[in-house]
């Protein structure tokens, strides 16, 4: 979430007449994130998330991320719902950009995730692969390996400039990853943005998981991928595998892994640094002038790629532990 739309008083008072959702009583920047215009705003109706899209969400894109939202709901996972408007539709358009209001969820993401975290997150993964089993549409994942060097080009001239061997470190990942990356995993809808932020928890207890604006039809595994990198390192590189052991249990408690998803975790878990590398290292080079946005460091996933170039079996991230 970020800030690269600014949006006047009138503008937004005008905007909600369409919805039965109240009058506007405040709204607020919302500055973390890197990829949309955010605000939280608060209505006599009570509170919402206002997105504004930007960058890299394709306005084509919005009815499967909306669509998806709702069947995920109706099947029990705690997500945002998209308010519809008084015509019924859910998809608006503000300041020149698409928008969308969706319900507030309550609760909070945490900052360090211990094993319990871990695991009640990974138990969520699964239920929202097994809730999106029967869900009709498809959306590829134009983020995954073909990707990765049109990314690394535009980046590739500067690379250095933001860590010495940079470049020379992403081109031996990008062959190993091109020539190695499996094909033919169990697949379905996955969030494929399941960073701790888009992760509330209640106390103990998993409240909701939101931001699905990269979701797309990809393999299961790819997602437990994304997941380890994100929830089991330190910024300094250093893996946790006592997180990464209960991350993979919550999530084998609802879905286990199949043999060909176990062999190729350490790949897919590489190829998901890479993938996060590459568009921090993109978005720290084109920060738009005058944005409220914090882009994200991506050396972190540089060093957590000398980690991932070491491992080569599911053990090294707790699986089996």
């Amino acid at each position: 979430m970020a800030v690269y739309t600014e949006v006047s008083d009138e503008a937004l008072t005008l905007f909600l007449t369409a919805y039965e959702i109240g009058t506007l009583l405040s709204y607020k920047g919302i500055a973390e994130g890197v990829e949309n215009t955010n605000f939280f705003v608060h209505t006599t109706a009570g509170s919402y998330i206002l997105t504004l899209y930007e960058k890299r969400v394709r306005a084509g894109d919005l009815p499967f991320f909306l669509n998806l939202m709702e069947h995920l709901a109706a099947r029990g996972l705690a997500c945002p719902q998209p308010i519809r408007n008084r015509h019924g539709v859910a998809l608006g358009e503000l300041c020149g950009r698409p928008a969308v209001i969706v319900s507030f969820l309550e609760g909070v993401s945490v900052k360090r995730p211990n094993p319990d975290h871990c695991r009640a997150l990974g138990g969520a993964l699964a239920g929202l692969h097994a809730a999106g089993g029967d869900f009709p549409m498809r959306r590829d994942n134009n983020l995954s390996v073909d990707a990765w060097e049109p990314l690394f080009r535009a980046a590739e001239p500067q690379a250095d400039r933001v860590s010495p061997g940079l470049a020379d470190r992403v081109r031996g990942d990008l062959a190993v990853l091109q020539a190695d990356w499996p094909r033919g995993l169990p697949s379905g809808v996955i969030h494929a943005d399941l960073f701790t932020d888009n992760v509330f928890f209640i106390g103990d207890d998993l409240s909701g998981l939101i931001d699905f604006y990269f979701a797309c039809t990809d393999a299961f595994a790819y997602d437990l991928a994304i997941c380890l990198n994100a929830w089991c390192f330190e910024a300094d590189g250093t893996f946790h595998r006592d997180r990464g052991a209960a991350l993979i249990a919550g999530y084998e408690s609802v879905r286990p892994l199949d043999t060909e998803e176990v062999a190729a975790l350490p790949i897919l878990c590489r190829g998901a640094a890479l993938r996060f590398m590459l568009t921090r290292l993109v978005d720290w080079l084109n920060v738009p002038p005058g944005a409220l946005v914090q882009p994200k460091d991506p050396l972190e996933y540089d060093r957590r790629l000398a980690f991932h170039r070491a491992a080569t079996r599911a053990e090294n991230y707790g699986r089996g532990a």
